[in-house]
């Protein structure tokens, strides 16, 4: 497992799940809830946030084999939910709607789907054929991490950071993600053309 370790995958699994998760962009939202009285409790939130990311990653591949669907053609399709996902950070419009529902603020719609959200969850498993798995582990535990410290430190953050700060970020890391995406789809797409050829 130490020999499988690579420092370049663990960034580059960092980078795809902190754009799509954008922590930085789910700011105001949080803010905004605590002002409306939702306290939202950091470690309850990212724990949960953690074990969905967990499930769907180790039990979502036997979930696909039951219909008959591969890593690289999921692989595939999830580059598109990525694709659409860099496309909504960059222009700043939305084409995937996150509806919620419920009072618990901690779980919905913190845990889900402001942190895995159906893009994360989607984007994980597809990382599956790309990258190893202790380094997707690794670089989703980095990502845990900062959402907890993000959610502790909210009244600081919102002090710290400007409305500027955070729009920069969500456009680098769309571009970002943009790249990632296209790269994703196109290593993927000659396997499973290799596949269906067989």
């Amino acid at each position: 497992m130490l020999a499988q370790i690579s420092f370049v995958e663990i960034i580059s699994v960092f980078i795809v799940m902190f754009a799509i998760i954008d922590i930085t962009g789910s700011i105001p939202i949080f803010i905004g809830m605590e002002n409306q009285g939702k306290h939202i409790h950091a470690l309850k939130a990212t724990s949960v946030a953690l074990l969905l990311f967990l499930v769907f990653f180790f039990v979502g591949e036997a979930l696909l084999n039951l219909f008959g669907i591969d890593i690289p053609s999921f692989a595939v399709a999830g580059a598109f939910v990525l694709f659409l996902l860099a496309l909504e950070m960059i222009m700043g419009r939305e084409f995937i709607k996150n509806e919620s529902i419920g009072a618990g603020a901690s779980i919905v719609p913190v845990a889900f789907p402001l942190i895995a959200g159906p893009g994360a969850i989607t984007a994980l498993i597809s990382l599956r054929a790309e990258y190893a798995t202790v380094n997707i582990m690794l670089g989703l535990f980095l990502n845990i991490v900062i959402d907890y410290v993000v959610i502790r430190l909210l009244k600081k953050l919102q002090r710290w950071l400007g409305d500027e700060i955070v729009f920069v970020l969500r456009k680098f890391f769309g571009v970002i993600l943009l790249a990632i995406s296209v790269k994703l789809f196109a290593s993927n797409l000659a396997i499973v053309i290799h596949n269906s050829a067989r």
